[in-house]
């Protein structure tokens, strides 16, 4: 299997011992792979070679099935992403009522464009196809915190308040 660049780099190996811990559980059920996957998730951001091998290795299944797995649902990512993903809807409603005002004030704020992520490793910005809450657009996801009915201003409040590191 040939694999990009982006899903090359290192994962800490006691993060990989979580991750074996987690995937051995469900050794020979290639059925729980999504179950793996969500609970890996919140011990590591994105998904390196590495942590493919071991959830294949543990799981006794191909790895390229797990590399398939991972790179299918756009939630996950084989690139090192910040400590914040913010998620922009790209869904019509979104557009319509100014999601790209909204996205242009992150990316102001934070001086990277959509599919970036900061130096400091702190914010990613990623489109989303829709976050479901139509009603409430242009709406954001921070993490798994949801905000609507956005404005410049409203937005660059939100992202100030991760800046400062003032959420819960």
């Amino acid at each position: 299997m040939r694999v990009e660049e982006p899903y090359s780099y290192k994962t800490v190996s006691s993060k990989l011992v979580q991750v074996a811990e987690i995937a051995s559980r469900y050794k020979g059920r290639p059925e729980m792979l999504m179950k793996v996957i969500i609970q890996v998730q919140k011990i590591v951001p994105s998904f390196s070679a590495s942590v493919a091998a071991v959830i294949a290795r543990e799981m006794e299944i191909p790895q390229t099935e797990v590399y398939s797995f991972i790179t299918f649902y756009a939630m996950l990512s084989v690139k090192p992403r910040g400590k914040y993903i913010i998620r922009m809807c790209k869904s019509a409603p979104c557009h319509v009522k100014g999601a790209r005002e909204i996205v242009q004030e992150v990316e102001q704020l934070l001086g990277i464009h959509m599919g970036e992520t900061t130096e400091d490793n702190r914010f990613t910005l990623e489109y989303c196809p829709c976050l479901g809450i139509c009603e409430i657009s242009p709406a954001i996801m921070i993490n798994e915190k949801t905000y609507g009915n956005l404005t410049r201003e409203s937005v660059r409040s939100i992202i100030k308040m991760y800046i400062r590191e003032d959420v819960e």
